[in-house]
């Protein structure tokens, strides 16, 4: 039995010894890769703060956060104890710390923005004080933001009442409602009183409603950027604005440059000078930003890197010349860095002149990086100071990263910098003694390389936000983005300058002229066959691994960068392969899209408005004017309802849907909901409405949110997820609570039974 017992224990350590031999080997291996990937280690650190802080975004309550962390923090430990002496345990080790500090960093931030959201939509008449003019004269409306000082009820917004026919209704009495520290309300232009400005106390009256959160899944989510950005309310201001106490001057130097440049260039032309220079884009009407946007053009508006850059080489070019006139200084200083200062404080005066937006502070960090390299004799731009850029704009900002800016910036950058830095490409594109109309054609192959490079990295990230993508942007950026860069901008400036002697108008037409062609190039751009690729909302998961596979592929130096083909091939087809949703209903109930057979969509109401109908398409995938459901040969639609025969995979669905304000008989509502698949309303409906497969009313929506259903599959996807403890959910939830509480109140006047 000894002998036995003997035998059977060797066996068991010879086991554990040949395990701990793969486990050595598979370490010999990686510190081996990553020996030869040395250089490349840092760039993962971004990445790393990035992932934690996408996590604590997409897990949904805190005990998974926490949970993350301590996850985080035991793969650290054994990282440390498995490979303490090598590489590749002191990478593992630190990148999952730098992730854990990216989910902290996230809650900490989120709870440190936390203020007052309004409970409930209200019509109130208010004094506050003016924190910001933004006039949108395309739109003629002015884009107020307001410190409420105090605030008084509305007389018709004081009660509630209860669903049923417009007047019928039974009324409940309210309070004036309390209003958040800063709201934001779009005022008519033609109600702006003449001497409105920043720091002004006002009266007006307007009506305001917490800020929206995503209409349907994928669409954009305002209450979650309203939530870092410290807004509580939105609203319309009604006229007439009585200015109490007078503010400043003038609404400051960005307005008062917008609307110079607006005058000297009328149309969309001014508006689009306008956003170059002072980041103002109200002055550009809705079908030029449009075409910007299906021409892939649309990140010239935005003042970003390509802005920010622009301004600090005109200025360096300007203060290297000017300082190499004078012979006593450019023998005793380094004439390059002071040019480089003067660069520097370029970049920092435009970031504050555009309104210190995030995006343009995130470009002026990166130039300011680039320009301390110049300054200490380094290669100026690498993906190491773009990796820096990004771990620092994330520390300050982490919400910004899950922004379509901060993406698509740092990975148009990322891509243009990793190409040029790979040593076959560098090889075809280095300067050589050739024949010019050689070095002309090779100068265009790296343009149009470079464009298709940064299509093809942005692409996942434009369809994801937008749902489309230009498909003719690179061929459209290889003129914009010289236009822009050597001819536009120069002659703003000059023409900026000169007016201050009344000698502007010349360099005014030659930028009008250039600005009139980028319209033009647009607006063929967009209007080309197939201009735009479309995609339905795609799933995170498949964007994550698109997003891993291209990082995968720009950040790794050595063949094994191959591998990130195979994350961003099964991201792409996981993409494609979701099927389009076929009912699309908001989270209120009162908007219905409905995949038509031809691949359109139809919109339930007839009157529905451009937002929610634009909305409605494009999170379906679709490119074109969402239609009428009352006008489609499916459906059958009264004033009061519409039931829709939607047919898929070879089955046909019923589909009822309420879509006015009256009460329908219960008899005749019970029976036709019993005869439908999906009934949809934004009311309560009763118990004896029972659909044999959905129900979406209006408590339901309350807890989903709005709803993708693809009939085929059966899939069904929610705004809100279970258990969402995000502070921006709980602060609406909150809310629904109190009002739900108040709607259960007896009517005025009623007796207890």
């Amino acid at each position: 039995m000894a002998t036995i017992a003997e035998g059977a224990s060797s066996t068991h350590v010879s086991r554990l010894q040949t395990q701990v031999a793969r486990v050595w080997r598979v370490r010999d291996a990686l510190e081996t890769r990553l020996e030869a990937e040395r250089d490349q280690l840092p760039l993962w650190l971004p990445v790393a703060l990035g992932g934690g802080i996408a996590a604590w975004f997409v897990l949904p309550d805190r005990q998974e956060w926490i949970a993350a962390m301590y996850a985080l923090a035991a793969v650290a430990l054994a990282a440390v104890a498995v490979g303490r002496h090598g590489r590749a345990g002191r990478a593992v080790a630190i990148g999952a710390i730098v992730a854990a500090l990216g989910i902290g960093l996230a809650w900490w931030r989120a709870s440190d923005v936390a203020a007052p959201v309004l409970a409930r939509p209200a019509i109130v008449t208010m004094t506050a004080r003016v924190e910001s003019v933004e006039p949108l004269p395309a739109r003629a409306l002015v884009r107020l933001r307001l410190a409420p000082l105090s605030v008084m009820a509305d007389a018709q917004a004081s009660t509630a009442t209860a669903p049923g026919r417009p007047g019928g209704g039974t009324s409940y009495q309210r309070p004036p409602p309390a209003l958040p520290p800063h709201i934001r309300v779009n005022l008519a232009q033609a109600d702006m009183p003449a001497n409105l400005s920043t720091g002004a106390t006002i009266k007006l009256q307007a009506r305001l409603m917490p800020p929206n959160e995503a209409t349907v899944p994928g669409a954009y989510d305002f209450r979650r950027v309203a939530w870092f950005d410290g807004l509580g309310a939105t609203g319309k201001g009604i006229a007439p604005v009585t200015v109490l106490t007078p503010g400043s001057q003038s609404n400051g130097l960005r307005a008062a440059l917008a609307a110079h440049i607006e005058a000297a260039l009328p149309g969309n032309a001014g508006g689009i000078a306008a956003a170059l220079a002072a980041g103002d884009e109200g002055a550009i009407d809705q079908q030029a930003q449009s075409d910007m946007r299906r021409s892939g053009l649309a990140h010239l508006l935005s003042v970003s890197g390509l802005h920010i850059t622009a301004a600090v080489a005109f200025t360096i070019w300007i203060v290297t010349r000017l300082l190499a006139l004078w012979p006593w200084l450019a023998l005793r200083a380094r004439i390059p860095v002071i040019a480089a200062g003067a660069g520097a404080l370029a970049a920092i005066g435009y970031t504050m002149l555009t309104g210190n937006q995030v995006p343009t502070m995130r470009s002026c960090i990166a130039a300011l990086l680039v320009l301390t390299a110049l300054a200490m004799g380094r290669e100026a731009i690498t993906l190491r100071l773009v990796a820096a850029g990004a771990f620092v704009v994330m520390l300050l900002w982490p919400d910004a990263m899950m922004g379509p800016s901060f993406q698509l910036s740092f990975a148009a950058v990322a891509a243009i910098v990793a190409l040029h830095e790979q040593p076959t490409v560098r090889g075809w594109f280095l300067k050589r003694d050739e024949s010019w109309w050689r070095k002309v054609l090779r100068e265009l192959a790296s343009l149009l390389l470079t464009g298709l490079i940064v299509e093809f990295a942005l692409a996942p990230i434009a369809i994801y936000h937008f749902h489309k993508d230009g498909l003719y942007g690179a061929l459209a950026n290889i003129v914009a983005i010289p236009l822009t860069t050597f001819v536009i901008m120069p002659a703003e400036a000059l023409a900026l300058a000169f007016d201050a002697v009344g000698l502007g108008a010349p360099f005014w037409w030659v930028a009008g002229r250039a600005l009139a062609l980028l319209l033009w190039i647009a607006h063929m751009a967009a209007v080309a066959p197939g201009s735009l690729a479309m995609l339905p909302a795609m799933p995170g998961g498949a964007y994550g691994l698109m997003i891993v596979g291209g990082l995968w592929l720009a950040l790794w130096r050595t063949r094994a960068r191959l591998a990130g083909t195979v994350p961003f091939a099964v991201g792409a087809v996981w993409a494609l392969a979701t099927p389009a949703p076929d009912l699309l209903v908001s989270g209120d109930g009162q908007h219905l899209a409905i995949r038509t057979p031809d691949g359109g969509v139809a919109m339930l109401r007839d009157r529905a408005g451009d937002y929610a109908r634009d909305t409605m398409a494009e999170n379906a995938g679709v490119d074109g004017e969402a239609l009428l459901l009352s006008e489609q040969p499916f459906a059958q639609c009264t004033r009061d309802a519409c039931l829709a025969l939607v047919t898929s995979s070879g089955r046909t669905f019923r589909i009822l849907a309420t879509r006015s304000l009256y009460q329908l008989p219960i008899d005749q509502l019970s029976a036709a909901c019993r005869s439908a698949d999906i009934v949809v309303s934004d009311r309560r409906l009763p118990r004896s409405c029972t659909p044999t497969w959905l129900k979406l009313d209006a408590p339901t929506l309350r807890r989903t949110g709005g709803v993708a259903i693809a009939l085929s599959s059966g899939r069904i996807v929610t705004v809100r997820a279970p258990g969402d403890q995000h502070p921006w959910v709980i602060a609406a939830s909150t809310d629904r609570t109190r009002d739900a509480g108040l709607a259960n109140r007896r009517p005025i006047g009623e007796k207890a039974r």
